[in-house]
């Protein structure tokens, strides 16, 4: 901060030590105000001692106990009577104020991770936020609520530049190193690093730590290698130059620090800095309720629910353009960084206890005009990041383990997953290549449920002009999406049509009971699920986590997942409703609506093992990118996969009225696939 800022902080702070003797606003919101204002002080005060160092000496328990209380109020139970919760902000201050006063909480909880990084700007952002409302209600005559939005509005805009910056170069920049000098220079073995972050801390963390402490330099080393060399290889084959590129984006959640640090190491060894940087605090940052970049426990999944459309309150053209020039200009400012980024390596983590969501009616709500303005403004903002940042250069990874949360065969299940991450991608490949040549002869494909499940769709497949050259499937092995386990296409659009249904499915860690998605012509046309009583409600969440917001979205992708062996660890474990999508999707036949999987980068040939170039690339919705890229691309692709259990049939429509099977009552039938159906006897 420069010096008028320090002293804009400095006044802040003692005006704030002063509320709490005031009674100079109405009885009714006196509470917030106090409480929050206690909030804001702590954490000052919790800034100044971490600057200190005075915490380097604590003890496990004494950690443990501040952690706790900084995330005290959101925990299920507390919640119920915390302002952070819409329905309780809106009891005690009235619907319309309560939504506002819910979101102010929700912004002022970005102070924690301020304190922790040492971010006094932000802070004083925060502060003087608070301030100004608290100022308002001072008045003789008591605010209306559209003038306590109309303050939180300027505030957002005043400093969306800033805001907007930061988390761009979060994104690109290595000296931006808190995260990754935590995981360098702590001690690992001794868990209290954890607590260095400012994330909250639960068990999960912790037992993860734990864990692989406990496992040897080699298991560690193997791991990383597992995930580095997947990102490696997903430039090697499709013909990108690696060596071009400086940074490397790791995503993470806490307590995995062991297998990160050597990923680092590893990914030094290719020339490749680390940016680690936190899921977005701000909410101009935020994407509803997704968090991406690195974190620790969610003290509740609900509270995060709760706030997933806070961008109602100051979502408008004049803001949408602000931040999409912040944008603009920022990666601007940080080209050259931009130009050597890699793309993402992420770890994600499975097990957790299933969420199922509480519909609230005194959330903010986007209306239907921000809805539009929301998936343009996206539309518009991927189109930035790809100028800056291109599709064709970049490339990504995943890999997925448990949390102890999983249950008491925790360190099995981590075993068995290790396993199933590491398996002969050879023969994977072999057995899938015979399913690519008996798919290619189709010009159609037949997916039929059974026991339940009433999926009656077709797929329609592009032509193959030259099948000596050309395929419609990518043989898929363990390399940027792992484990190894599918075959994939971008399908023919129209034509396309049907029902997909699944009993059960989690998606992004929701819960959706009996979905269903009808396609004409490769487009959504309706969608329903039974999570909620009121139609409504299903549709709304449906709308909202599985189309974001869009009208309709195409099917981008059909793939046949052939990880049996994954599929029998579930059922052996009983975990096939905590499985991740990365994981699930290799478990039975799978379809994603939003993008292909070749998104930004169509043009970039790309090939099997068997050197036949995968011509399925696009769809009628991509190729619009060369007349209006505005309409080519959703930012978003959700994959929904039939467990082989549900699954009747997979059958291909050859030529001359031909019929062949793929898979018939959940099993492989092709001669050479047989080998898929062993783990299946159980």
């Amino acid at each position: 901060m420069d010096r008028e800022e320090e002293e804009r902080y400095g006044l802040a702070l003692e005006r704030l030590g002063q509320i709490h003797k005031e009674h100079s606003v109405p009885v009714i919101f006196r509470d917030f105000f106090q409480r929050e204002a206690s909030f804001l002080i702590r954490m000052d005060a919790l800034a100044e001692k971490l600057a200190a160092g005075e915490f380097r000496g604590a003890s496990l328990e004494e950690l443990e106990w501040i952690n706790h209380g900084l995330y005290a109020e959101l925990l299920p139970g507390a919640y119920e009577e915390c302002y952070g919760n819409p329905a309780y902000a809106s009891s005690m201050l009235g619907e319309d104020y309560g939504r506002y006063f819910s979101f102010l909480y929700a912004e002022l909880r970005g102070m924690i991770v301020f304190a922790y990084e040492g971010r006094k700007r932000d802070m004083l952002w925060c502060m003087e936020l608070f301030l100004e409302c608290y100022h308002m209600f001072e008045e003789e005559e008591v605010p209306a609520p559209e003038n306590l939005r109309q303050a939180l509005y300027w505030y957002v805009s005043d400093y969306c530049e800033d805001m907007v910056e930061y988390r761009i170069r979060e994104l690109v920049d290595p000296s931006l190193d808190f995260a990754a000098r935590i995981i360098m220079e702590g001690d690992l073995t001794d868990i209290r690093y954890l607590y260095r972050f400012g994330e909250y801390i639960t068990g999960n963390e912790r037992k993860t730590a734990e864990f692989l402490a406990s496992l040897s330099e080699e298991e560690i080393r193997a791991m990383a290698r597992t995930y580095t060399e997947g990102y490696r290889i997903g430039f090697e084959v499709t013909g990108k130059d690696l060596s071009k590129k400086k940074t490397v984006n790791i995503r993470y959640c806490l307590g995995f620090e062991r297998v990160v640090r050597e990923a680092i190491l590893q990914f030094q060894a290719m020339g490749l800095a680390p940016v680690i940087y936190r899921s977005a605090v701000h909410s101009i940052n935020k994407r509803q309720n997704l968090r991406i970049g690195y974190y620790g426990a969610i003290p509740n999944k609900q509270f995060d629910y709760d706030h997933r459309n806070d961008a109602a309150v100051y979502l408008d053209e004049n803001l949408a353009a602000r931040k999409l020039r912040s944008q603009q200009e920022a990666f601007e400012k940080y080209r050259k960084l931009a130009g050597g980024h890699a793309g993402p390596a992420c770890i994600e983590v499975f097990g957790e206890v299933p969420f199922v969501p509480e519909n609230k009616k005194s959330v903010c709500a986007l209306t239907e005009e921000q809805q539009k303005l929301q998936v343009r403004m996206d539309s518009e903002s991927g189109q930035i990041t790809n100028r800056y940042i291109p599709g064709e250069e970049r490339s990504f990874t995943i890999i997925a383990y448990p949390v102890p949360e999983i249950g008491e065969k925790y360190e099995e299940i981590f075993r068995e997953t290790v396993k199933i991450n590491t398996l002969d991608y050879k023969k994977y490949q072999r057995i899938q290549q015979i399913l690519i040549d008996l798919l290619d002869q189709g010009l159609s494909v037949h997916i039929g449920g059974r026991d339940g499940n009433e999926t009656d769709l077709t797929v329609r497949l592009h032509t193959l002009k030259d099948p000596e050259k050309e395929t419609n499937f990518e043989n898929c092995v363990a390399d940027v999406n792992i484990p190894v386990g599918e075959v994939f296409t971008s399908p023919v659009l129209s034509g396309t049509s049907g029902l997909l249904h699944v009993k059960k499915v989690y998606l992004e860690g929701l819960e959706y009971r009996n979905l269903k998605i009808y396609v004409r012509d490769g487009m959504v046309t309706d969608y329903s699920c039974s999570n909620f009583e009121k139609e409504e409600d299903n549709r709304r969440y449906i709308e909202e986590n599985i189309l974001f917001r869009h009208k309709t979205l195409p099917m981008g992708e059909f793939a046949i997942g052939t990880n049996t062996a994954a599929y029998t660890m579930a059922r052996k474990y009983g975990i096939e409703d905590k499985l991740p999508i990365l994981i699930a999707e290799k478990t039975g036949p799978h379809f994603a609506f939003g993008d292909t999987c070749y998104s930004w980068q169509e043009d970039t040939k790309v090939y099997n093992p068997d050197g036949k170039e995968i011509i399925a690339r696009d769809n009628e919705r991509s190729l619009l990118r060369k007349t209006d890229v505005s309409k080519a691309y959703f930012n978003c692709h959700t994959d929904v996969t039939i467990p082989y259990d549900e699954l009747g049939h997979i059958r291909v429509a050859a030529g001359n009225g031909r019929v062949l099977s793929v898979i018939e009552e959940g099993r492989f039938v092709p001669e050479g696939t047989e080998e898929l159906n062993q783990a299946l006897k159980f």
